[in-house]
């Protein structure tokens, strides 16, 4: 390749490149930057259920507590649970073989794709208490939300399918009071099974001394799952 061809070559990569740059970064700048400013949002009304529901409730061994662990991170301790709430630091693209993604909303403009994510799992509160950090979480659903506010959810319950149309959605203060108050239903109703005896027929005494401080016995609620999709964008 002689100098002048090299010269365009190199002018053409560097094209590409500040178009890359000029819209698809640009894109998941404003959906990072959209998550969370919603995610603020989302701490407002962990917070304020939170309230509602103390005012409601006189029992005070039963935990209702609200943990703001910083941009990414929020807790809500609702009786024998903790809902950890987590929004994912990177943005992604709805994957091309997924409805949403065959709409016209998403067609017209290939950056409607793009989301952030918000996660909420479900721990024993104990496992928090007690600093069991053997112990296993479960996810509940994550909220997809992109640059114009249209959003999805995947979950599970009724969260599996309430949620689901991207084209039309719009994510409110509202939609958020649901999903908190959804999630937390799930998670009270999601109850403690027995761990099959062969995964506990034997422990250490190391084992057994750390149970006061942090256990490596694991407590779960169920066997784990993940969403089909979770390969895929995660």
């Amino acid at each position: 390749m002689d100098k002048e061809k090299f010269e365009a070559h190199l002018n053409q990569g560097r094209n590409y490149l500040t178009h890359l740059l000029q819209n698809k970064t640009t894109v998941k700048l404003n959906v990072y930057e959209n998550t969370i400013s919603w995610f603020k949002v989302l701490k407002e009304e962990l917070k304020a259920s939170i309230e509602i529901l103390k005012k409601e409730i006189n029992d005070d061994r039963i935990r209702l507590r609200f943990v703001d662990r910083g941009d990414t991170e929020a807790q809500l301790f609702i009786g024998s649970d903790v809902l950890v709430f987590n929004m994912h630091t990177n943005v992604f693209q709805l994957p091309p073989n997924d409805y949403n993604s065959m709409t016209s909303y998403v067609r017209s403009n290939p950056a409607n794709a793009f989301c952030g994510i918000i996660r909420i799992y479900n721990f024993l509160a104990d496992s928090y208490e007690f600093n069991r950090h053997h112990d296993v979480g479960y996810l509940l659903g994550r909220i997809f939300i992109n640059h114009e506010n249209h959003f999805m959810m995947e979950g599970k319950g009724q969260l599996e399918f309430l949620y689901r149309d991207f084209m039309h959605q719009v994510l409110n203060e509202y939609v958020l009071k649901d999903i908190i108050l959804r999630v937390s239903i799930h998670a009270l109703d999601f109850d403690l099974f027995t761990p099959p005896y062969r995964t506990v027929q034997k422990a250490t005494v190391q084992d057994l001394n750390a149970l006061a401080h942090s256990s490596k016995l694991k407590t779960g609620k169920r066997l784990g799952f993940k969403f089909q999709t979770e390969q895929k964008i995660n």
